[in-house]
């Protein structure tokens, strides 16, 4: 989408609180209908008319870039005790399209830390759950290509669109599915996925044939204090504006999957230190 591109802003403060989180404390009960205001305008990208997809996802029929925000979690930064992630999506105009939700143990996130099972809720503007992630405990090194990360994608939950399955390879690959198994997309990051000296790092994603580079996943320097404080990342997603919606919406999955894989563990390796 060309940054040139502007939507009306549209003012909806009914649906979340002052830093685009929602106001109940779980986001399960989001589903029982919009919670009240506590305070705060948001900025939401308005919702496009028709479109054939699954509810909720009409907001990705109209873009080709999508920001990926994961919100600071102040009890992480002083106590070093992981906490449930959460993310603001936005267009490439600032506007909000999805907020998401991790849900997970908190003995899992101690003792396995970044490799820990989780639910991934994505709402939208009025609270309703949209895409729903799927992520089992599993471990992430070449080392065992019997156990390698797998994530279940569904729009609207409980109905399948595709899966992100890690390959065998010392470099960071992976296939994307659609529901009948089928390789649509992959991607391929660097040897080393390491953010430093204010650079990004590029996950390119390439055609099912693996000839063809269609887009990209960059987690982007945040900041010298951001990066050394915090593990909140942020991401910009890049893919081709006339791309299945539901593709998109499994690339945006990628995105908190590669998120949790390399750079999540970064708040407890300082601690550690």
């Amino acid at each position: 989408m060309s940054h040139d591109q502007q939507y009306p802003v549209v003012n909806q403060p009914q649906a979340y609180g002052a830093y685009g989180a929602p106001t109940s404390p779980s986001p399960q009960q989001h589903l029982m209908g919009p919670p009240q205001h506590v305070g705060g305008d948001q900025q939401w990208m308005p919702k496009p008319n028709g479109g054939n997809c699954p509810p909720g996802l009409e907001y990705l029929t109209q873009v080709d870039q999508i920001l990926v925000h994961q919100m600071v979690e102040i009890l992480e930064m002083f106590t070093g005790f992981e906490t449930n992630n959460k993310y603001v999506v936005k267009n490439s105009v600032g506007q909000k399209i999805f907020f998401a939700a991790e849900d997970s143990g908190c003995c899992e996130r101690y003792w396995c830390n970044n490799l820990r099972s989780f639910e991934m809720n994505i709402l939208d503007n009025f609270g309703n759950e949209v895409i729903h992630i799927h992520r089992p405990l599993a471990c992430q090194s070449c080392l065992y290509p019997c156990c390698l990360q797998k994530i279940e994608v569904s729009a609207p939950p409980g109905n399948v669109i595709g899966t992100i399955e890690q390959e065998w390879s010392i470099f960071p690959r992976f296939k994307v599915k659609d529901v009948s198994g089928n390789v649509v997309l992959k991607i391929e990051g660097p040897f080393f996925p390491c953010s430093c000296c204010g650079t990004d790092v590029n996950f390119e994603i390439f055609s099912s044939d693996g000839e063809q580079k269609v887009g990209k996943i960059s987690k982007q320097w945040a900041g010298m204090l951001r990066e050394m404080v915090t593990d909140a990342d942020v991401f910009g997603i890049n893919f081709p504006m006339d791309l299945d919606v539901k593709m998109k919406a499994v690339l945006l999955s990628a995105c908190f999957l590669i998120d949790f894989m390399f750079f999540e563990d970064k708040q407890n390796s300082r601690n550690q230190n």
